[in-house]
């Protein structure tokens, strides 16, 4: 069976060779499995539902451990303010996490990972995108972990000529405390694949997962 070409517009049918244009449209005719589908065939046709764990999620949405990882997010970047150092000697300071990054560099690590792991957990609004970025909200939450563990390990040492006296504050330990928690809640990110929300009408025998 020959080709068919068909006006773009119309949508009439011609065998090949026929004709090069649309006797009633002027179009150029094209073969008929280059053109897209009619909008006749695409009411008869319609696209087939988005599966429920691609569906768009409010940004209000608090479920399968959004809330929990933005409240923990918010607090953490919070305790980068409190502070981390009380010290007596040689000096007599107080220093807040901000303040003790600007003079350890490589302390900005747990503020930082506090400020994207924000900016991921806010921007995941599929379930499909939730459960993608568990491993890197579990890195994040690592990364602030194991910065409050070495600086809690590696004490600066106190010499004859140069005393050290202080304690750690209750940011120190509020960070990594918050940085233990969003650790246990990146692993269930976006929660399982049953019982997904949906905010479409399904038939009862259509599989959601």
């Amino acid at each position: 069976m020959p080709p068919l070409y068909a006006c773009p517009f119309c949508r009439q049918l011609f065998p090949q060779g026929e004709a090069k244009t649309c006797p009633d449209c002027g179009l150029e005719l094209r073969p008929l499995h280059e053109l897209p589908p009619s909008l006749e065939a695409q009411t008869l046709q319609p696209e087939p539902p988005v599966p429920p764990e691609q569906e768009l999620l409010s940004w209000a949405y608090l479920g399968r451990g959004r809330g929990p990882l933005l409240a923990v997010a918010v607090a953490g970047l919070g305790v980068a303010f409190a502070p981390w150092l009380h010290e007596t000697a040689p000096e007599l300071r107080v220093l807040s996490g901000i303040e003790f990054a600007r003079q350890l560099p490589w302390l900005w690590a747990a503020p930082v990972a506090w400020f994207i792991m924000l900016a991921v957990v806010a921007s995941r609004r599929t379930v499909y995108h939730m459960r993608g970025s568990r491993l890197a909200v579990v890195l994040l939450a690592t990364m602030v972990v194991l910065t409050v563990l070495w600086r809690i390990v590696l004490t600066p040492s106190s010499g004859p000529l140069v005393p050290r006296r202080f304690e750690w504050g209750w940011g120190l330990y509020a960070s990594g405390l918050l940085g233990a928690a969003a650790l246990a809640l990146g692993w269930r990110f976006g929660g399982s694949l049953d019982d997904m929300p949906t905010a479409e009408l399904r038939s009862r025998n259509e599989t959601l997962h």
